[in-house]
């Protein structure tokens, strides 16, 4: 037998406001999921009710509970989503100035560069992105 007990939480009318407009406006989509989670259960929905609207898991909405529990509004806010960076990001600045000295006609000639300087092997679609988002304003045509 499972035992399932209710979150008790006090919502005070600006807690109320806040989460309301936050479901609509905040930037983030997985915020405005909690915020919209918040602001049913602050107007009394049952979890699984919360849960099915929201479009997750109970065990997910009381997780949403908890972070509430814990630090409020803000706690809310807080998305750590993983970003792994890459290991060419400490050559940039030699990078960068051999580049600027020796410009690659294509990507692969970067790509083949870049394996040479560095020992790092990338794809070309890795090279171009990367070249492209750290400091090549004009990105050379793949071979």
């Amino acid at each position: 037998m499972m035992l399932t007990m209710t979150l008790q939480i006090e919502f005070t009318p600006e807690i109320i406001g806040t989460l309301n407009y936050e479901r609509y406006h905040h930037p983030v989509p997985l915020v405005q999921r909690r915020m919209w989670a918040l602001w049913l259960k602050s107007n009394h929905l049952p979890h699984g009710l919360i849960a099915q609207l929201v479009g997750v898991t109970e065990n997910t909405i009381r997780d949403y509970f908890q972070l509430f529990v814990e630090g409020g509004i803000e706690k809310l806010k807080e998305v750590d989503f993983y970003q792994p960076e890459s290991a060419l990001l400490e050559h940039t600045t030699s990078l960068e100035g051999y580049f600027r000295d020796h410009p690659p006609a294509t990507i692969k000639e970067a790509q083949s560069k870049i394996e040479t300087l560095t020992g790092i092997q990338r794809s070309e679609t890795q090279v171009a992105e990367f070249l492209k988002k750290n400091f090549i304003s004009v990105v050379a045509k793949s071979a």
